[in-house]
């Protein structure tokens, strides 16, 4: 268990997004439509529905950091559930309404970051990847699209 810094939390930050957003920068059309590699009891998401999910829950840090209730449609889910609203939510929706979300909310976690108070990071010790949701989780489904993505961009 560690205290956290500011400055650790938001460099982490900017890196992972910057590492995702270089990768997302460069798809056409029909790279968004890349399934990932799931199994088969699971939704069956694109590389632009990976996206989806992995800002939604960047978003909800943004959510926690600014202490606003979780919306009533959230409330009580599960993990499962709760990512199968986020596919529902955005599956429809285009790659460049789903990029713009990625790019906005990254805009409004730094802001946060910067003005949240100084407890919100070092008030108590947490897990060293804490808070998984702006940097660790971005990583793992990063890799996600980095598989769908494979043929496109190997040895990336």
């Amino acid at each position: 268990m560690v205290r956290h810094t500011r400055e650790a939390v938001i460099k982490r930050t900017i890196e992972e997004y910057d590492r995702l957003d270089r990768l997302v920068n460069r798809l056409n059309d029909d790279d968004w439509n890349k399934l990932l590699p799931r199994p088969e009891t699971k939704d069956p998401w694109t590389v632009k529905d990976a996206l989806a999910h992995i800002t939604h829950w960047k978003a909800d840090v943004l959510r926690q950091i600014k202490k606003q209730p979780v919306p009533p449609e959230e409330k009580g889910l599960n993990w499962t559930d709760g990512n199968r609203l986020i596919y529902e939510r955005w599956r429809d929706r285009s790659p460049q309404e789903v990029l713009a979300w990625h790019r906005q909310v990254q805009q409004d976690v730094l802001a946060a970051l910067r003005d949240a108070p100084e407890k919100w990071f070092n008030g108590r010790e947490r897990r060293p990847e804490w808070p998984n949701d702006l940097d660790g989780h971005s990583a793992y489904h990063r890799e996600d699209i980095k598989q769908a993505l494979e043929k496109l961009i190997p040895g990336e």
